[in-house]
Parts: structure tokens; sequence; C-alpha cells
């Protein structure tokens, strides 16, 4: 699991925008402006940092100080070296004191955090929202897309409530389609704000492009209502989700599983298999002890073993009806054995972590996991190592 900065030591100033950071080799064939990348130098370099500065780089990574004062700037003695490497996209505070890792190439779950606000306020939420004025990521973020590996499948948008930045998210969007026509784009949005078409239509020439990933909490207006703390959400929500489907745009329906939810899985499933049928996914995902979570433990905590059977009966109705379904957020041995095939290995990699139980696990490389945020209070009492004699269980 890796962090998503470490601190380091500069010598000399590099920009405040982000960089790319690349080998030698990739630095100097890339197309990309040379005053946005760093070149990463291979341990013991020998390397002529006069050359590089002429080249116009914005600078170096080391993994020790410069011997004397260098031509360029020098990124070096960073706390933990693997943090940064070949093909990230970092931004380094004033100072030179912490390094962000904007983007990792060896990461399957990077995403753009485009805002802090929110219209809902649920009581699961793991980033408690802020009221902010934060247009400004947009330019930033567009920065960023630039330097992204265009071979990426997939990007992850995500805040906050997307949709409140209405023209300007669709302006990200645009540009990211622009930049990187291949990659997948992955919005988590509440969908209510879509109940006004007029907001669906600034996203028009992006379907096939973006799926819209939106929260449905339960069959019945207040359950959902209650989770999201927002009066007629749910309707709106709907409404939000037919005018996306009006106009052939992906969704994803999203069922976070918690005490307040579990009563009504079952039917859940039955109404989306029959309100919903054009759903591109599913997604049952297990809870994430952060923000407002923790606050909320008492209202949300229950053991999955509880749910587990109902969770059962509602991805395989769904299967039989044609939806495409997931489980997210739950580890192997909570699960029965037919239920595997649902589970994806779904938690971030720098969120994700293994308890010392996992050591003699036989799935553990299948198994997705637990959040680091997991304390022994959030963790299921049917948590133990699968072995080859569990497998058959069902």
């Amino acid at each position: 699991m890796l962090a998503l900065h470490t601190h380091a030591k500069v010598a000399g100033r590099f920009p405040a925008y982000p960089l790319k950071i690349l080998d030698l080799t990739e630095a100097l064939a890339t197309t990309l402006a040379r005053t946005r990348v760093a070149a990463k130098l291979p341990s013991g370099y020998s390397v002529d940092l006069g050359a590089l500065a002429m080249l116009g780089f914005a600078g170096v990574v080391a993994e020790t100080a410069p011997g004397s004062e260098p031509p360029l700037p020098v990124l070096h003695s960073a706390g933990d070296p693997a943090v940064v490497d070949t093909g990230d996209v970092i931004q380094i505070r004033s100072g030179g004191s912490q390094v962000r890792v904007l983007f990792r190439r060896r990461s399957s779950s990077n995403s753009l955090f485009v805002t802090e606000r929110c219209n809902s306020l649920c009581l699961m939420c793991s980033q408690p929202p802020r009221e902010t004025d934060d247009n400004w990521r947009i330019d930033e973020l567009k920065d960023i897309v630039d330097l992204i590996d265009p071979t990426v499948s997939t990007i992850g948008i995500t805040g906050g409530e997307p949709t409140l930045l209405g023209h300007r998210l669709a302006e990200l969007l645009s540009h990211m389609h622009h930049s990187l026509p291949n990659t997948q784009i992955h919005v988590l949005t509440n969908g209510r704000l879509f109940a006004d078409r007029a907001l669906v239509e600034l996203f028009e020439g992006l379907q096939g492009y973006v799926t819209w990933g939106i929260p449905v909490y339960a069959d019945v207006p207040a359950v959902h209502d209650y989770v999201v703390q927002a009066h007629g959400a749910f309707f709106e929500t709907l409404e939000g989700i037919y005018n996306l489907a009006g106009s052939r745009h992906a969704i994803e329906i999203r069922y976070v599983l918690h005490k307040q939810t579990m009563a009504r899985i079952r039917q859940f499933a039955e109404f989306v298999s029959r309100n919903m049928p054009f759903s591109s996914h599913v997604a049952f995902m297990g809870l994430e002890p952060m923000g407002f979570a923790k606050m909320n433990r008492a209202l949300l905590w229950v053991d999955p073993v509880e749910y587990v059977q109902d969770l059962r009966f509602a991805v395989n109705w769904l299967d039989r009806a044609g939806v495409p379904t997931s489980i997210f957020n739950l580890p192997l041995c909570i699960l029965q054995h037919d239920l595997w095939r649902f589970a994806r290995k779904s938690i971030s990699d720098w969120k994700r972590m293994y308890l010392p139980a996992c050591e003699r696990c036989e799935v553990r490389n299948q198994c997705g996991g637990f959040f680091r945020s997991s304390g022994s209070n959030w963790q299921s009492l049917a948590i133990s190592p699968v072995t080859t004699c569990d497998r058959g269980n069902s």
C-alpha cells in the first residue's frame, strides 16, 4: 500500500504546477513540453545536469542530493522513495517539503477530486462536504489531465457532488475526452441535479465515454431520504436517472450496505430490475469507515453476516434479470462461495490493507481486503483465512 504523498528535499525551486515524472529515455522522447517534465535519474547517476537544464526540463528526481549547486531543481532524499515513480504526475508544495501524487501510472484506481461541496449530507459520507468556492480546481485538473498517460483505461471523478460545478464539469469532461479519447470516465454523483434536463444536455456527446455512478439506497423514499439527509432526494434521483437514460447515458446504480439499508436489499433488487433494467451495472458496496461513517457508527454498523443471505438473494435476482452486478468492499471469507464471482477488488490500492489472519488465506491475492480505516470495531466476526476445504462451502 502506497501513500499519496511523501516528504522530500529540494535543491533549487520547482514550479508550483503539476509535473510528469519520466525516466531519462522516456523524458527525451516525450511530446510533452519539457517544462512540464521532471526526469528521474537512475541510481548512482552520472548525468550532465547542465545539458538537461539547457533542454528545458523542469527538474530532476534523484535518490540523493547533488554534490554541488545544480543548474536545475533536484528533488531528492524522499521519505518513502517508492511513493513517486516513473509515469506519475506530482505536485511539489511550496518549499518542497511535501510531494503530492496526483496520478499514479501503476495504479488501477486513479481519480480526480473536483469539489468539496455537496447538496446531500449522507450519514456515511467518507468525504464530509464543505461549502467553499472551488471552481479553481477545474483549471488545475485540466493541467493534470494533459499529463496523464493516454493508455490509462479508466479514471474516476469524485467529490463532493461534481454536478454542482455545472458547465465547468462539462468543460472538464470534454477536455478529458479530447486528451484521453480511449479512457473511460466514471463520475460519482448523487444524480439529483439531473432532474433538470438542461443539466443533462450539457453532457451531450459524452455518451459511451462517461458512466454516471449514482447511489439509490432503497426502493422507497423514506429510507433513501433519511440516509442522504435530504427530503425529496429519492424522487429527484430517480428523475435524474431517467433523464440520463433517456439521453442514452450509461448509469451505474450503487447501494451501500449498512444498518439503515439492509432491511430492503431484496426489495431494492426487484425494484431495479423492474424500473431500471437499462442500468449498465449495479454495485452493492461494503461500508467505508471514514468521515461521517465513523461519527454515525451506532446508526450504521452491522456485521455483514447479518445481511449476507439477503445480499445473495439480491445479487442472484439481478443476475437472472440480466443486470450486470458486483459486490464491492467485502472480503471473500464473508461471502458464500457462489458470490465470489461477483466480488471485485474494489478498494483503492492506497486505502487497502490485509489483516494478520489473511497471511494464511489461500485466496488473499483474489480478495479485495479491507479499508485501512477499519479498526477492530468495524470487522466482521466471520473473518477467517480461506483454505482448500472451505472453497466448496456455500
